[in-house]
């Protein structure tokens, strides 16, 4: 998703090293015209005092071209484990919360819920804070070393909670070690199918995010087996076989695409600080409502996959065939990744967004259906709806970015969006778990669970009004100065002088 974009810096970089070897061709007007300190300027970016460059480039490295398959596709496979894995694991965290309520609970503690929601809230809300971090540490150390690290990361936290007999460590074996492992194991499987596809990125981005949709619909009825016959620890302890894999997986990441040349000092590894951190995506009004308005709208987005089942289990009994709603999640997920990715094909530029709008409204709805089902069949369609858009919300994330941003500054562009998702993603369950303690059920919780995705979605429509504004003054400007070439063109030597003394105020030619 994210390396399509560092092909194109490459390309950028080594076009810019072109340039300023050879130096563009000067009409005898312009030789004339110049002045002192001009010859500095250019050196430095750029001349005050002309309007066009003529640059003319002799030669060209040969463009990388993609596998498109070979090696890649065991690559693909390895990603779509490690897809799996990580938000299979996360997804499925309604089963171990309940196991974690018998397991550690007391029947006198009524913060019960609020304290062992938070568990699988910081794991959840991990993976994302740590993204922005994960993509400097790809850059510098490569993909393969940055997920077998996180994996081996992720294995000695699940490994640690089998052991832990309280609720604090979890804490921190679980929500913290684990997830920052899962993070920094998740992000390169990305990234690594950038080097071996192109044309068929689309769809090999499909089959790897639906792996996350394979894990969500059977790791449920795998893990409920587990608990009744072996109980938690070991049931952590099998989890950690998952992750122990997901380190293999990690060494078939062999990189392809030529690292970018840095134009920091001789001898360092770390690229210039304007590469580590790209403020510049910030200057888009679009991106900056874009990047708060999804934050916005997902404090309800996670309350579902943790308390769902312990709501049905309280209010349907507890030999209700709960597992079955995880698994209609998890199938119209994948379902939806795949049609509504196809769709946004076909929606023009940041139109994209009203896919995603329609997507949280959608969800937002759903969430506040669930506590008005009295019959398990009306869950169950709430559920199938849900995982639809759901799927859609996720599969046009990276294309709005790149309508947003570029495709330059995607990669930053997500991750810092990722961050920003961490903290509603952390917070949302537990609120709902205290709000199930303090009412003795979760039907308020839910209520104001499908508040927030709805209030983001209307934010959000004030994208494609924000960039056609902006698309106008562009024009606009991009008018004005085709008009002074085009009487530059025509009005000789005397036109030259005035473009060039328009373009610069301070000259006094």
């Amino acid at each position: 998703m994210t390396e399509g974009t560092n092909m194109t810096d490459n390309e950028s970089e080594t076009t810019k090293e072109m340039i300023a070897a050879e130096p563009a061709e000067e009409t005898p007007m312009k030789s004339f015209e110049k002045r002192p300190g001009e010859a500095e300027e250019k050196e430095n970016g750029g001349s005050k005092g002309t309007i066009q460059e003529q640059v003319s480039v002799t030669a060209e490295e040969p463009e990388f071209e993609h596998p498109e398959g070979g090696w890649g596709w065991v690559v693909m496979l390895a990603a779509m484990w490690c897809n799996g894995a990580v938000f299979g694991i996360q997804n499925a965290f309604g089963i171990l919360f309940m196991s974690l309520l018998n397991e550690f609970g007391s029947a006198d503690d009524e913060d019960l819920r609020f304290k062992t929601a938070w568990v699988g809230s910081l794991s959840m809300g991990m993976i994302f804070f740590c993204s922005p971090i994960v993509s400097i540490f790809t850059d510098l150390l490569g993909c393969r070393v940055t997920a077998v690290g996180g994996a081996a990361v992720g294995l000695v936290g699940l490994l640690a909670s089998s052991f832990v007999t309280t609720l604090g460590p979890m804490y921190f074996t679980y929500g913290i070690v684990f997830a920052t492992g899962c993070s920094f194991a998740y992000q390169p499987s990305l990234v690594i199918l950038g080097h071996y596809f192109k044309k068929r990125l689309g769809l090999v981005n499909g089959i790897v995010t639906a792996g996350s949709s394979a894990f969500t619909v059977t790791l449920p009825f795998v893990l409920s087996g587990l608990l009744e016959k072996v109980g938690l620890q070991n049931t952590m302890r099998v989890l950690s076989i998952l992750m122990f894999i997901l380190m293999l997986a990690g060494l078939t990441y062999t990189p392809l695409l030529p690292k970018p040349v840095n134009s920091n000092k001789p001898g360092s590894r770390c690229p210039p600080m304007s590469k580590l951190f790209n403020v510049s995506i910030w200057k888009s009004l679009g991106y900056r409502i874009w990047v708060f308005g999804i934050p916005a709208a997902l404090y309800g987005y996670f309350v579902p996959y943790v308390h769902l089942m312990k709501h049905v289990e309280e209010r349907f009994g507890k030999d209700a065939n709960k597992e079955v709603l995880l698994m209609c999640i998890g199938v119209t997920s994948g379902v939806g990744r795949l049609i509504f990715g196809r769709v946004a094909d076909y929606v023009h530029g940041v139109n994209k967004v009203y896919l995603q709008v329609s997507s949280f409204m959608v969800i937002g709805v759903m969430s506040m259906m669930i506590p008005l089902c009295h019959v398990f069949g009306g869950l169950i369609a709430v559920c199938l709806l849900m995982g639809l858009f759901d799927g859609c919300f996720i599969c046009i994330m990276a294309p709005i970015a790149f309508e947003l941003v570029g495709s330059q500054n995607v990669s930053q562009a997500i991750g810092f969006l990722l961050g920003m998702m961490s903290v509603p993603m952390t917070v949302g369950p537990p609120i709902a778990g205290f709000l199930r303690d303090r009412l003795g059920n979760y039907d308020v919780a839910f209520y104001l669970a499908g508040i927030p995705p709805i209030v983001g979605g209307a934010v959000l429509c004030l994208i494609p009004w924000v960039e056609a504004r902006r698309i106008r003054r562009e024009q606009e400007a991009a008018k004005d100065v085709t008009q002074i070439l085009e009487f530059k063109r025509n009005s000789g030597g005397q036109g030259d002088a005035l473009a060039a003394k328009t373009a610069d105020p301070k000259s006094v030619i």
